[in-house]
């Protein structure tokens, strides 16, 4: 549960989230869309009546064109509207009209408010129509429309027919509620408004916007009323009255919460979903990194997270990869100097510890001469016989260079710890400087009764330093021929090998190196404690 903490963190938080965002939507549709919608409208339409009185300035004179403006602006407002004289009376005029184009001329059928329900539905610019109404002036160009007739019917009393093919009309468009009984309720507004217009008279004067509420005693519905002064050019007052009915708000609102109602549950599950979806999705890299970053703690650099996305996800995932790579190698590098670092501590504790016991062995070795000396001093001190003089200072003389020797062995030893021995390399000839030390111990053969052998393919040249090359072969062949048994042979074979390597073995018969002093043949200053004798320093 501990690794999907982030998912379910992610999860309450967002669905909690949208759930206060849901239902904060719905407190202000509830509390404030109704009177926003409203005050859109209404803002709407005095934009637009402003409009008309700039358009009525240019029409004044022409009442065709003012019945023109004002059924268009019924049309495009879906609002009753009527022009008022300076006694807030309305002015007949029919907003909306048909034009024919009979044999003889066009002719102009206003169409009254009180017969738009005579009015065909769908009737288009092209048919031909029947009308039968009342001319309205000399030239028997614009009727009064009383009737159209789609049959042939006879002739009302003191009617007269025209027939011809329509070429323009405005007909009611887009209104939401039925215009005949909308128009007609302009009256009843003016008679219940009227009284209370005087006291906005001067506002209006000063080009101002009237807005009041009327309300419907019969239907109950609420009207937004909207007065507004029209300065005609012949400088009469005149005022545009508009009516806007306010029910459909009102429903609307009641509709879409019903609606929110009915679709709250399916948004809920639908908020559940997309949540857990969503946390999943953001919190899946983090899971894998955290796993990652876990390995990483425990050292374990054998998995290394695979984001790929261009985000910062995918950037820290790379750069955990780089760590990672970085504390690998890292880790080696300070494993590889710790084990050499206590590889160096062990050989430094060891090579402490054979350095006391070599001070020991040599101190021991010096304590012979010494007193050796010391006894042939104190008897050259007594006065000895002088035939024994010259041969107690020969064994002075003697043991002095046997504790020079001693001492050189030590300075030899201390150059080769401190790595300040530098080699003077020159060809020389392997087997004349075998020869030459073989010769210098040829006493030490004698004494033993030992004989030894040189065998060697031919004369073979190395580049070597021959002091140093003579140091370890004399060293070699002397423990040989002190731990050789008496009257045997020690054998000397000098070859060449495929890399052309030269190899030189020393063999002898006697008593073997036991296998623990043999393990430590080649540590510094290590010497066998026991005999005092075999010489294991490590060669140049």
């Amino acid at each position: 549960m501990r690794r999907h903490g982030v998912v379910l963190k992610l999860f309450v938080v967002t669905s909690i989230l949208i759930m206060i965002v849901f239902s904060f939507v719905m407190f202000a549709e509830g509390l404030f869309f109704e009177r926003f919608y409203r005050m859109s409208k209404i803002h709407t339409i005095e934009e637009n009546m402003n409009h008309f009185a700039e358009q009525y300035k240019q029409v004044d004179s022409n009442k065709n064109q003012i019945s023109s403006l004002l059924g268009t602006f019924m049309n495009e407002n879906d609002a009753s509207t009527s022009i008022l004289n300076n006694q807030f009376e309305q002015i007949n005029i029919d907003p909306y009209f048909l034009e024919l184009q009979t044999d003889s001329q066009a002719v102009t059928i206003l169409i009254p408010a009180m017969t738009l329900d005579a009015i065909p539905n769908g009737i288009q610019i092209g048919e031909t129509l029947v009308v039968d109404g009342i001319f309205m002036d000399e030239n028997d160009s614009i009727m009064q429309l009383i009737a159209i007739q789609q049959e042939t019917e006879d002739l009302g009393q003191g009617l007269t027919r025209v027939e011809g093919k329509i070429t323009d009309l405005l007909l009611p468009e887009k209104r939401s509620y039925n215009p005949l009984h909308q128009d007609a309720l302009i009256y009843e507004a003016l008679r219940d408004l009227i009284p209370n217009l005087e006291q906005y008279e001067s506002r209006l004067q000063n080009g101002s916007p009237v807005q009041v509420e009327w309300i419907d005693n019969w239907s109950g519905v609420q009207y937004a009323v909207l007065i507004q002064s029209l300065k005609g050019n012949k400088n009469d007052d005149r005022y545009l009255f508009v009516m806007t009915s306010l029910q459909p708000v009102g429903e609307a609102v009641e509709i879409l919460m019903q609606y929110f109602v009915y679709l709250t549950p399916i948004i809920l599950v639908l908020i559940i979903i997309l949540s857990f979806i969503y946390s999943r999705i953001v919190s899946r890299p983090l899971v894998t990194l955290n796993r990652a970053a876990a390995r990483l703690a425990k050292l374990d650099f054998a998995v290394e997270p695979e984001i790929h996305s261009k985000d910062e996800f995918g950037e820290l995932s790379r750069n955990l990869i780089a760590l990672s790579q970085n504390l690998k190698m890292t880790l080696k590098e300070l494993t590889d100097s710790n084990g050499k670092l206590h590889a160096e501590i062990e050989e430094k504790q060891r090579s402490e510890q054979l350095r006391k016991e070599l001070t020991a062995n040599i101190s021991h070795e010096l304590k012979t001469p010494l007193g050796i000396v010391k006894g042939f001093a104190e008897g050259l001190q007594d006065g000895v016989a002088d035939d024994k003089r010259d041969r107690y200072l020969s064994h002075i003389v003697n043991e002095t260079d046997r504790m020079n020797a001693l001492i050189m062995d030590m300075l030899e030893l201390s150059k080769f710890e401190a790595k300040v021995i530098q080699l003077k390399l020159r060809s020389v000839s392997i087997t004349n400087l075998i020869q030459h030390v073989v010769d210098s111990l040829s006493h030490q053969l004698e004494s033993k009764n030992l004989k030894y052998k040189l065998y060697k393919e031919e004369e073979l040249f190395v580049n070597v330093d021959a002091r140093r090359i003579e140091q370890v072969v004399l060293n070699l062949l002397s423990n040989a021929i002190r731990h050789a048994e008496e009257n045997s042979v020690v054998t000397i074979r000098i070859e060449r090998t495929s890399t052309k390597e030269v190899v030189i073995i020393i063999e002898n018969t006697g008593p073997a190196i036991t296998e623990n002093d043999l393990s430590r043949l080649w540590d510094h200053f290590y010497r066998v404690e026991d005999s005092r004798v075999v010489d294991l320093e490590e060669p140049v």
